[in-house]
């Protein structure tokens, strides 16, 4: 009989142990939160992909229905995979990487070389509704197991065309038909490939023909919004060998065990962005951090981030961090330091990278870093969920990763060469596609504080909000619009109805679909513009109008963009021969403060499940006014065709 392990035990168990202790008490499913955490040990800096394809394979033994009677919210993400050669160590790591982000994974077994039968049958995995991701993990033999012997560099070249092009059509085929994201590799080519030819000439054309197949594959990404290629070069430039020769002859497994986790861990970040888990503020410690020596110590002249042999690791830091930030990810610092050297350091000091003008809020105190996390969160009201915190002190990594779970926590150390390898080693601020507004955001939340200065200022919520002059456009989804609409139903979470994620594909598909009506919310007021701040979607069926889902970022909350939005769209309904609008609200861990959202707009609720959903009904008649304050303009078009439920 297996003898539990007591709680003093635990914690001098390593991670891997621990995990076991849970296995053996049975409370994987019960503790499922915790076991991200503990994986991260095992993850960074330096990954131990052996030991977490042992997690994996604990962590493989608990359904995600055990899981989910525990954790609702633990919604499992389904991954269909196939390949070319034997892929067995690939379920456990992936097992383990979306258990590192709290998603719990239900995938198939793939069977050997049946990558081309599962890309053309529609009735293969990769096909079953419902898949988020299919997996197509190839390798360099999908080539040469089709050459002649003897071989040239143009038989190879001439198999390369063919296999892309035939890649190409298979894209195609899934975009049309698959219900998830396809995902391909690209193929390493490997010495013992190229040594088979004898001269230098022909090495050299092969080696050219085979980068370009690659570059073909990545580049095929910007005509298929759902297809995602994995750049393996990249990654055997860190793992380093592909394959051990042994087991690629005698058990055709021609991708390793440690490419496979490094493989694994990309498919883990691109899972945890299709689910909206990217990560939007990076907060750093300063010290040590961004730059060499103590300000409180040293002074402003005994710190560097240039000039001296150390400062200039910091100094690469720094442009690594200013290099994320040109991207929409808002950079913040907390720091054990007083606030007025900081600033003059940031403002004046020669050695700088980054500025103040850089950072959305600079926390220079004697607090705990936790509570600053929680004062920044609340500043740019956003939850602390979104953060990723970087410092070089063990105890307040270890502080905010006890204290604050749901923060990302990059534990730097006194190496500063490593800290730019260990930031960007879990892909946190990974998004599909970048967009005109994610440039723009850092801008927009340093604004946000001359808004604040105003609504202080002010002597009352009304005097606040017509002193705005905000103005509000409604319409139809344009072009250039799609793929930040896109991103708006990945990324909000708290002014989200019902939770709805799509990509890029579907917003377009739905956008051409007569019968849905999908809507972009720009605002923009006496500070600047705001850009695309929320989304409609809707269709109709028969007279009634389906309000599929309504979506606002937490940047313009509380300014009655919400109310006119609803309103508008209510009004337009009834104008185009609509009897009802319907609307419905799935309750999350971070929208339930819009969970009386429609029945304060006299929506009246005409069901209600055991766990909090909640079904709306409007029959259009009293419908509220738009908001004195605003200034709105409206271009919806026509009346909607009928369509099927989405």
């Amino acid at each position: 009989m297996t003898q539990a392990v007591t709680t003093d035990e635990v914690t001098r168990l390593g991670p891997l142990e621990r995990l076991r202790a849970l296995h053996q008490e049975g409370r994987i499913a019960e503790r499922y939160p915790a076991v991200g955490p503990l994986l991260a040990e095992l993850a960074v800096p330096d990954p131990d992909f052996a030991a977490l394809a042992r997690a994996g394979r604990l962590l493989a033994r608990v359904s995600p229905e055990e899981i989910a009677e525990h954790h609702p919210q633990a919604a499992p993400i389904r991954v269909a995979v196939t390949g070319h050669g034997m892929l067995d160590a690939l379920t456990p790591a992936l097992t383990a990487q979306f258990a590192r982000h709290g998603i719990p994974l239900r995938i198939n077994e793939p069977e050997y070389d049946a990558w081309l039968r599962d890309l053309q049958d529609p009735s293969s995995e990769l096909y079953a509704p419902g898949t988020d991701l299919a997996l197509c993990v190839l390798d360099a033999q999908i080539v040469f197991d089709e050459l002649p012997v003897p071989w040239s560099a143009a038989d190879a070249a001439a198999a390369l065309d063919a296999k892309l092009e035939q890649l190409s059509a298979l894209v195609a085929r899934y975009s049309e038909h698959g219900p998830g994201t396809l995902v391909l590799n690209t193929l390493p080519l490997l010495a013992a490939h190229t040594r088979q030819l004898v001269d230098h000439a022909s090495r050299a054309e092969l080696s050219a023909r085979w980068r370009e197949f690659n570059a073909a594959l990545l580049r095929l990404t910007a005509g298929h919004p759902r297809l995602h290629v994995v750049d393996l070069d990249v990654l055997v430039a860190d793992s380093g060998p592909v394959r051990d020769t042994r087991l690629a002859t005698y058990a055709k497994v021609h991708l390793g065990e440690d490419l496979l986790g490094r493989y694994a861990r990309e498919v883990g970040h691109l899972g945890r962005t299709l689910r909206g888990r990217a990560k939007k503020v990076l907060v750093v410690d300063l010290d040590n951090t961004l730059w060499d020596g103590i300000l409180g110590d040293d002074g402003p002249d005994g710190i560097a981030a240039a000039t001296t042999y150390r400062g200039e690791a910091f100094g690469k830091f720094q442009k690594t961090v200013k290099q994320i930030g040109a991207q929409g990810v808002l950079l913040a610092v907390s720091s054990k330091n007083d606030q007025e050297p900081v600033l003059s350091v940031l403002r004046d000091h020669p050695d700088m990278v980054l500025r103040e003008g850089d950072f959305t809020r600079v926390n220079a105190n004697w607090d705990p870093k936790d509570g600053n996390l929680r004062d920044i969160a609340a500043r740019l009201n956003l939850g602390v969920d979104s953060f990723v915190f970087a410092d070089d002190s063990p105890f307040e990594c270890g502080l905010v990763a006890s204290s604050l779970p749901e923060v990302a926590v990059v534990r730097l150390d006194e190496e500063p060469a490593l800290h730019v390898d260990r930031l960007l080693a879990d892909g946190w601020f990974d998004v599909r596609a970048l967009t005109a507004e994610d440039r723009r955001r850092a801008e927009q939340y340093r604004s946000e504080a001359d808004r604040q200065d105003l609504q202080e200022s002010s002597g009352s919520m009304e005097e606040y909000l017509r002193a705005l002059d905000i103005r509000l456009e409604i319409s139809r989804v344009r072009d250039h619009e799609v793929a930040r609409v896109a991103q708006i139903t990945q990324r909000t979470n708290q002014f989200n109805l019902t939770t709805l994620r799509l990509q890029q594909a579907e917003v377009q598909g739905r956008r051409e679909d007569p019968g849905h009506l999908v809507l972009s919310v720009r605002s923009r007021d006496r500070f600047g513009d705001n850009g695309v701040v929320g989304a409609v979607f809707a269709h109709r069926e028969g007279t009634v109008l389906h309000l599929d889902n309504l979506l606002l970022s937490c940047r313009v909350f509380a300014r009655g963009i919400e109310q006119a939005t609803v309103s508008t769209l209510l009004a337009h309904a009834r104008d185009t021969g609509a009897s009802a609008v319907h609307a419905r609200y799935r309750p999350t861990a971070k929208n339930h403060r819009v969970r009386d959202f429609y029945p304060s707009l006299g929506f009246a609720t005409t069901a209600e499940s055991a766990d909090g959903e909640r079904e709306f009904a409007h029959d259009l008649t009293g419908i509220e006014p738009i908001p004195g304050h605003l200034a709105l303009d409206v271009e919806l078009g026509a009346e909607l065709a009928e369509g099927q439920p989405s």
